[in-house]
């Protein structure tokens, strides 16, 4: 299915989101950190045809509006509901990749009769301040993002494609350029700026997801993506992650977990096919009263 642009006013703020279908029940796409909804537009089509997705441009990302301030969890969650509101979705699936994953569960957290049921892309199961040596200071300078801005198109293409290796293809460098502005003199600019980034940098370091947790009245489907660790901090941060799914199970009340092995973090661009199955066999069952935790 193709997808439709649209704009909308949220907060007396202008949002981008896309639109695969206007049937079925509600299924909302959020993006991670630095991402935009167009990360979803493999995976989108698939899911079109059992639920009405949409995918929002969260505020400081892609086409929507960017403000200096507002970045934290209260102001993204209060977007959320907002465009919840306007698109009259009584309630809806969230589903949330990387930092996404965050949001959603803040949303469903704060506002349970208003959500369905939750999905956590390879996100909202990280509590940084779970590992005591990862202080702000820490994050903040592992974490910042890369300067790219001023960055000539045909160099970042040339780095792109030298990171991704065998998995570029033109489709897949086109997504990702979404990411970025292009200028006139054709230079990149990503969409969320440096200043920006580090604010939801510091309210995700800020967040505690295992209280949040027991306020998760719905469903939820975590989907966590593992590859092999090239060394210590990518075996320890996996590690970490293990053991952060296992307290969220333990924490949350109707949960289940589905690993994609030999995966990247961008789950969606890597496996569409089998994600999209995940998920319609997970909403599916929601109904079904002699589901079981896993």
């Amino acid at each position: 299915m193709t997808a439709q642009d649209r704009w909308i006013e949220l907060r007396g703020l202008k949002f981008h989101y896309r639109e695969w279908s206007a049937r079925g029940a509600p299924l909302v796409l959020l993006h991670g950190l630095a991402s935009q909804s167009h990360i979803f537009d493999w995976v989108a089509p698939r899911l079109a045809e059992h639920f009405r997705v949409v995918a929002l441009d969260q505020r400081g990302h892609g086409e929507s509006a960017k403000p200096d301030a507002g970045y934290d969890f209260d102001h993204i969650v209060a977007d959320l509901l907002a465009f919840l509101d306007a698109l009259k979705f009584k309630r809806a699936i969230i589903l949330g990749h990387s930092w996404g994953g965050n949001v959603a569960l803040q949303f469903a957290a704060t506002h349970p009769t208003r959500t369905a049921a939750l999905i956590l892309l390879d996100g909202g199961f990280i509590d940084m301040q779970s590992d005591p040596q990862m202080t702000w200071s820490v994050a903040a300078k592992r974490l910042a993002p890369p300067r790219l801005a001023g960055t000539p198109i045909e160099q970042f293409q040339s780095m792109l494609k030298s990171h991704l290796g065998a998995r570029w293809t033109p489709e897949l460098a086109s997504i990702i350029l979404y990411n970025f502005k292009v200028a006139p003199d054709q230079t990149i600019h990503p969409h969320l700026s440096f200043e920006h980034h580090m604010q939801i940098l510091r309210a995700l370091w800020e967040q505690r997801p295992p209280q949040l947790y027991p306020r998760v009245q719905c469903p939820v489907l975590m989907l966590p993506a593992w590859s092999d660790a090239r060394d210590a901090r990518e075996r320890a941060f996996l590690a970490a992650k293990r053991r952060n799914l296992a307290l969220a199970r333990q924490l949350l009340a109707q949960s289940e977990t589905v690993w994609f092995a030999h995966t990247i973090h961008d789950v969606p661009l890597q496996r569409p096919r089998k994600l999209a199955n995940v998920i319609t066999r997970f909403a599916r069952n929601l109904s079904n009263p002699t589901r079981r935790r896993r």
